[in-house]
């Protein structure tokens, strides 16, 4: 029964269990004369990841070309098991389930749920109506138990039939609920009892595949380099538009296998017994805030996210104050920044020649320190200049080339977006600016699943509008 994860396509590790671990386990029996053995097998070993399967049978033989590692592996440790049926006694049998869920699931319910709340479920890749077999955990245990028990009996078949082709495709069974059903509506409705909405959205495949391709393609190029595992791949897309439906009759004659628990018992069963990861349970963020990283942890983080209220309100009506004597009369930048600047130093002179005490305050001067700048952080200002100097000469040389020309529209956009923001007066940048500062980090901070799935919902509408773009495309072409 035992297999690693199969989202993880690593060929070596599904061999060392799927294959060699399975072949360990048959020598063992054969050595210690072992009666019975069954290999828990999949389903997926008759898939090709291309074609859908409609209904399909024991007959259905092995793809040249399985579509990951997983379903190869155990393939090839199914025939191992198969050949060594009637090796010194040892009787065998492989069941082949279908789309195992229920409770104690760490692959399809959590990978969903980590889905919709990264905003992703909305989609449905293809048509939605790819029709999928799953089977309830409990029937697949129930399923075992039937075969030993047929295996003890040596019911499954005749001697007459040992070592025969036919004897051979026998000692294989399709395991499902006998329920097929749209996979999409398997899905949502894992979601909906979950809290989460019910996919909606259709993505034509024609449309992901070539981004799928895309994806592939870098991961194989950059994957040594540390890049992870892209979820997105031809095989996945392939495997959630396809139909993978299969008949369980002969596990039903054979073994006397029937489903003990309905489909729709085992969703509800399913759906209870993750309770902790429903919608409203959101889980704790871990580690530091966008907005925390994005401001950097020092006293500008501390003011702007609040963590400071007196530090962030002296700072709002400094600005405040320097807004309606500067800027909002309409002075010019450098008119404003020359009159703040001579503000600032009445108030320095003026704080300087106070006394230490003044009608019982103590009053605190500004330390020397605090206008110094050291020699090191000269340098590395200096360092920075020069570098951003330099950046500049280099693009302005690739320009010069007239060759790239990523690389001139990078520049005529940001050229563009400065040129925008240059015609925004000084006092439209502080009215701005200024609730952004105080307000956005922290109100983004605080709401900020909220935020994102604000704005994943306008990046799905603009997908929707470009799908939608691409269907009327396709069938104008197809008209034409």
């Amino acid at each position: 029964m035992a297999a690693p994860d199969s989202s993880i396509n690593n060929y070596q590790l599904h061999y060392s269990v799927n294959v060699q671990g399975t072949k360990n386990v048959i020598d063992a029996c054969i050595e210690l004369k072992v009666k019975r053995l069954i290999y828990t097998s999949s389903a997926s070993v008759v898939f090709d990841g291309i074609h859908g399967i409609f209904n399909g049978n024991e007959s259905l033989p092995y793809p040249p070309k399985h579509y990951d590692s997983y379903s190869t592996t155990k393939a090839e440790g199914e025939t191992l098991v198969i050949k060594s049926n009637g090796i010194n006694g040892l009787l065998t049998c492989c069941l082949r389930p279908s789309g195992i869920f229920g409770p104690g699931d760490k692959l399809l319910v959590p990978s969903l749920v980590a889905a919709a709340r990264a905003g992703k479920s909305k989609f449905i890749i293809g048509d939605g109506n790819n029709i999928y077999d799953f089977t309830y955990v409990q029937n697949v245990a129930h399923a075992h138990i039937c075969a030993e028990r047929a295996l003890a009996s040596d019911g499954i078949v005749s001697e007459k039939l040992q070592g025969s082709i036919l004897f051979s495709l026998m000692q294989a069974f399709f395991l499902t609920n006998m329920e097929p059903i749209k996979f999409w509506e398997f899905v949502s409705q894992i979601l909906e009892g979950l809290g989460f909405e019910r996919p909606r959205i259709k993505i034509p495949a024609f449309v992901m595949m070539p981004i799928a391709h895309l994806v592939e393609w870098t991961y194989r190029l950059l994957g040594p380099y540390g890049m992870k595992v892209p979820q997105l791949t031809p095989s996945r897309i392939r495997l959630l538009s396809c139909s993978r439906s299969f008949d369980s009759s002969k596990a039903k004659d054979q073994i006397g296998y029937m489903p003990i628990v309905s489909l729709q018992e085992g969703i509800k069963r399913t759906v209870e017994s993750y309770s902790h990861l429903r919608a409203e349970n959101q889980p704790k963020r871990e580690g530091p805030s966008k907005a925390l990283i994005c401001l950097g942890s020092g006293q500008i983080a501390d003011m702007l996210l609040w963590k400071n209220k007196k530090q962030t309100l002296t700072a709002a009506l400094a600005l405040i104050i320097v807004y309606y004597n500067f800027v909002a009369s309409g002075y010019t930048i450098i008119t404003a920044f020359s009159k703040l600047l001579l503000a600032t130093s009445i108030f320095l002179f003026i704080h300087g020649i106070l006394p230490d005490k003044l009608f019982g305050y103590t009053i605190e001067k500004i330390p020397i320190s605090h206008f110094h700048l050291s020699e090191d952080s000269s340098h590395q200002f200096a360092l920075s200049v020069a570098s951003s100097w330099n950046t500049g000469v280099q693009v302005l040389q690739s320009l010069c080339k007239g060759n790239n020309w990523t690389l001139f529209l990078k520049v005529v956009f940001s050229l563009l977006v400065l040129s925008f923001l240059g015609a925004i007066s000084f006092r439209s940048l502080f009215i701005i600016g200024f609730p952004i500062a105080f307000l956005g980090f922290y109100l983004y901070e605080k709401k900020e699943q909220e935020i994102d799935a604000m704005v994943l919902n306008v990046l799905t509408l603009g997908c929707k509008l470009k799908s939608d773009a691409a269907r009327k495309f396709t069938s104008f072409k197809k008209n034409d």
